[in-house]
């Protein structure tokens, strides 16, 4: 099954023995997490804990080609291992992700996850404070802690963690085998519809009062500059009480853009 056959989010029927987790989760010398290594992706901190990674990766938390490889501090805590027993494919990598309070993982796309033999990526939420919005396609994924989601990360994702609290997350990146792939086509039947978040709410409305007031459109049709272009929505949208992000701004850009360009296709 390629990947582009698969759902784009798939809660999966497997319940995590969470408690074990959590107490394993406390007991991590606080000095072993480590930043992301792309610090372009985020603002605050966005820092993780390799469990399994690539022999050949070259830097923490970063991907890579060769064999998967155990950082084997981990043995010695029965909650991992049998966590790793539920999935019957080989796991690639296996990396503890915290995104810290106040902190945000700008919107990007993982490309390659979305080529054909490629890994299928999973996240096991362990905390996940209910102020987190994890986002993809300007869609919220209502992860829930003690749950498994696989989500299709070459799409535009982000997450934004505004509230007090650390959200950590488990990320496993699974060889594509049959069992796996199966799962993620059925998924659970009472896997919820993903809704539009706050700020593309807030978005929508801003458009909806540009479409009805001629002057607002005519400021924004005068600026032929990009980064100009999107500074000026921000704002003007925060004048009217609607906070988005620039987000939001570029997807609609990108949504519009690709209108223009079918009208010419036969």
């Amino acid at each position: 099954m390629q990947p582009s056959a698969l759902p784009v989010c798939s809660r999966l029927p497997w319940r995590i023995d969470l408690p074990p987790l959590l107490e394993a989760l406390q007991r991590l010398d606080p000095r072993a997490w480590q930043g992301h290594f792309n610090t372009a992706y985020y603002a605050g901190d966005w820092s993780g804990i390799d469990l399994i990674a690539a022999e050949d990766a070259r830097l923490p938390l970063a991907p890579g080609q060769g064999a998967p490889r155990s950082s084997g501090w981990w043995h010695a805590e029965p909650a991992w291992s049998g966590l790793f027993a539920t999935f019957h494919t080989p796991i690639l990598s296996a990396r503890l992700l915290r995104l810290g309070p106040g902190s945000r993982i700008h919107e990007h796309r993982d490309y390659d996850l979305g080529q054909p033999g490629n890994p299928l990526r999973l996240h096991v939420p362990l905390l996940s404070p209910a102020e987190v919005e994890f986002l993809l396609d300007g869609r919220r994924v209502p992860m829930r802690p003690g749950e498994c989601w696989f989500l299709d990360l070459s799409r535009p994702h982000r997450v934004e963690n505004p509230g007090t609290r650390e959200r950590i997350h488990l990320v496993l990146d699974c060889t594509s085998n049959a069992w796996l792939q199966q799962a993620i086509a059925a998924g659970l039947p009472d896997t919820p519809a993903l809704e539009l978040s706050e700020a593309t709410r807030a978005f929508l409305q801003f458009r909806q009062q540009v479409a009805q007031d001629r002057d607002l459109e005519r400021q924004l049709r005068s600026l032929q500059d990009v980064p100009a272009f999107i500074a000026a929505t921000l704002r003007l949208g925060a004048e009217r009480g609607l906070h988005f992000a620039e987000a939001e701004v570029r997807a609609a850009m990108r949504q519009g853009k690709s209108a223009w360009s079918a009208q010419w296709k036969v």
